[in-house]
């Protein structure tokens, strides 16, 4: 039965690898970070601009921008969560950290019908750190993901009030988990266990932008699944005493998924018709239904068996967005919007590696021009609802053991900082 329950959290643990970095996108963690004056209107630009970020946002838009515009911008994101055990009423919470996913952005209007933009920018990818002791243990102690978009966009102005636009995306990912693999009935302390993945995959994207009268616009765009081939290796750290048959049971293998990253849709419309306001309001959709379930090849078997597949059942899931900018005078102009967004994930199917839930997302910001320059700062809090784990997601929900205190059921709340800064110049 041990050697089964091994082979069995072996491969768990790369399921949960996997799911880790679907969480990350979905509405819960979404990175609402591709410019500061986009993060400063709650994103909700997607029928209007002022910004080369438009290349993420709606690439029909840069049609707008006079001449060549470069941006480059960060945001610094502090993330933190906790969770209260339904077992022990223990409270735990992650380590304090900061992340800072960064943007660059080129546009180049080359004449009345044509422009041109590339986008760097990383659309997803935080992490998470757990005490080596918390309940969940066995489930992950460490998540940490990164990605990396090169997006090339081109855009046509067919009517004096109609533009389109297309783009390719070319995505890169790599990522780290950790956990503790529970050898207490060997009598022995806990191994770690630590696998490393990295992937890339080709997407497109495309927007159109509608002036319907001079005040009022309509925009909308679309960014394609992304097929991400991921290839990873997993390493285990055993106890110095472990005993030779044992430690045959924990070979370092590799392993193989094909992740689908969502598509993603948006509608938005903006309304200028007032002196210096300008107001806008955006629907997010994210195509998780296709996301049922997860496939994973290990190179080699363990316990008998080299593949694992693992229910999901995530759903679709939206976000509804509201922006203002008001222009103080010719150099000021100030931010605000507010966010509510859905998650996709089902109670049966939720963990704690990133444990998704509804989200609201408050900003406010500033954008100040100085001659051909232009800085944007903004600061964004994210809150997510109160959710709880009471499922059988755990270290190995089939064999019975060790799992009611080391499920980590209980209350997760989580909420994250932001702070975004952009810098453009336009000639």
């Amino acid at each position: 039965m041990c050697q089964k329950r091994i082979g069995k959290e072996i491969a768990a643990f790369l399921f949960l690898v996997f799911c880790a970095l679907q969480n990350a996108y979905s509405s819960g963690f979404a990175i609402f970070t591709q410019g500061a004056s986009a993060l400063g209107q709650a994103d909700s630009v997607i029928a209007h601009t002022d910004s080369p970020s438009a290349v993420f946002f709606n690439p029909a838009l840069i049609n707008k921008l006079e001449g060549t515009h470069i941006e480059t911008g960060t945001t610094f994101i502090f993330p933190s969560r906790e969770f209260k055990s339904d077992i022990t009423g223990v409270d735990d919470e992650t380590e304090d950290s900061m992340f800072y996913p960064s943007t660059v952005y080129i546009t180049h209007k080359f004449n009345e019908q044509i422009s041109a933009g590339l986008g760097i920018f990383t659309p997803f990818g935080l992490a998470t750190t757990w005490d080596d002791d918390w309940e969940g243990r066995y489930i992950g102690t460490k998540s940490e993901m990164k990605t990396f978009n090169i997006n090339p966009v081109v855009s046509y102005q067919l009517l004096p009030n109609v533009a389109l636009a297309a783009g390719v995306d070319v995505l890169f990912l790599d990522t780290t988990l950790e956990k503790k693999i529970n050898l207490s009935g060997f009598g022995l302390p806990d191994a770690n266990q630590e696998f490393d993945g990295y992937g890339n995959g080709v997407g497109y994207n495309f927007g159109i932008v509608y002036d319907v009268t001079k005040d009022i616009s309509l925009g909308a765009s679309y960014r394609s699944e992304i097929k991400v081939d991921i290839d990873g290796d997993s390493d285990f750290d055993l106890p110095s005493s472990t005993p030779s048959p044992l430690r045959a049971l924990f070979p370092d293998t590799d392993g193989k998924a094909d992740l689908t990253l969502p598509q993603q849709a948006h509608v938005g419309v903006c309304y200028k018709g007032f002196d210096r306001l300008t107001l806008e309001t955006t629907l997010r959709l994210e195509g998780w239904s296709s996301y049922d379930e997860l496939e994973l090849d290990l190179d080699q078997p363990v316990a008998g068996s080299n593949k694992s597949i693992t229910e999901k059942d995530w759903k679709d899931t939206y976000s509804v967005n509201f922006g203002a900018k008001y222009q103080l005078n010719d150099r000021i102009a100030l931010l605000g919007g507010y966010l509510y967004g859905g998650n996709p994930v089902p109670d049966k199917t939720l963990d704690p590696v990133v444990p998704d839930a509804n989200t609201h997302l408050f900003t406010f910001g500033t954008s100040l021009k100085i001659k051909n320059f232009k800085i944007d700062l903004a600061y964004a809090y994210q809150l997510l609802e109160g959710r709880s784990k009471s499922n059988s997601v755990d270290d190995n929900p089939s064999d019975g053991l060790l799992n009611a205190s080391t499920s980590a059921n209980g209350k997760y709340e989580t909420d994250l900082h932001m702070v975004g800064v952009s810098l453009s110049y336009n000639f």
